[in-house]
């Protein structure tokens, strides 16, 4: 990273917060391939939690210091740098942002995502119109909050590049659904991308998903039929260019076909998928089960 006096770092998307909504925006946009950090320091109503009961997955709940573990785990597999740090305040630059961090340093970001529950002060600078915090009076003194509101359903607000994956308006504050609100606001943020690159509108929200390979027919085996299923969705008035129209045809016709893998991959992926959870559980208590099982 940079020091204050540097050149400020640059990322496509910067996320503040760590906890289940920014986790999970991060993981979207991270496999996407945009540059992503996510600062994760401050308070967290998360961390108040005694023990997570309900969310899916873990049949006798979780401790909230393994959740974070693995939390933080997949986003960093994904691609993400996890900083420990507070960012004190996000200002315009250009057309992106600069997050002043409690440590001194900045950096730049294409787009950031707010993903805190209770502090939202560093967002004061972009608030230009005087419209993301609303006043409550709490014991006959008035309070300035920030607007749940502000953001629309899928997280986007009135300041472009400027995302809310916090609980918004009807979204529920359990980790489980709010985790689910972090990742619909991380596929927005890669459309949103995506079509900054040229993508058609019917092309740039992604599905990112595996499939298994004897689910392709011979048909969309081919690459060429992925092509022309590119074309079906460019508009007439498109301003692309032949060379970037070409490049992002090939490109969605060779992601098409990634997304599946063979018996063999799956198999693979779910021996490393159990070694990565293992890594996070405690010894003792998996020689307890084994002992007990006689496994």
């Amino acid at each position: 990273m940079s020091t204050a006096d540097s050149e400020p770092a640059e990322w496509d998307v910067a996320v503040v917060g760590g906890g289940p909504a920014g986790c999970s925006a991060g993981v979207f946009t991270a496999r996407e391939g945009l540059d992503t950090v996510i600062f994760d320091r401050g308070r967290s109503s998360l961390r108040r939690c005694a023990h997570l009961e309900n969310y899916l997955g873990f049949p006798g709940g979780i401790d909230v210091e393994t959740f974070y573990a693995l939390a933080h785990d997949h986003a960093e597999e994904a691609g993400c740098d996890v900083v420990e740090d507070l960012v004190e305040s996000v200002e315009r630059a250009g057309d992106g942002f600069v997050l002043e961090r409690q440590s001194g340093e900045r950096v730049r970001a294409t787009r950031v995502v707010a993903a805190t529950r209770y502090d939202a002060d560093y967002l004061r600078p972009l608030d230009d119109a005087g419209e993301m915090y609303e006043t409550h009076e709490h014991g006959g003194e008035e309070h300035e909050h920030f607007d749940r509101t502000y953001a629309d359903g899928d997280g986007r607000t009135p300041v472009d590049g400027l995302y809310v994956a916090s609980p918004v308006e009807e979204w529920s504050t359990q980790a489980l659904a709010v985790a689910g609100f972090g990742a619909l606001v991380g596929g927005h943020v890669v459309g949103d991308a995506r079509r900054d690159r040229g993508y058609p509108e019917g092309l740039a929200e992604r599905v990112d998903w595996l499939r298994r390979e004897a689910a392709l027919d011979e048909e969309w085996a081919d690459p060429d039929r992925w092509r022309e299923y590119f074309d079906e969705h460019v508009p007439e008035d498109h301003d692309l260019s032949d060379e970037q129209l070409a490049a992002l045809r090939d490109a969605e016709a060779s992601d098409r076909l990634d997304r599946y893998v063979d018996e063999e991959t799956v198999e693979r992926r779910r021996r490393e998928a159990h070694d990565r959870i293992l890594e996070h559980l405690d010894d003792e208590r998996i020689r307890a089960y084994l002992d007990r099982t006689g496994d």
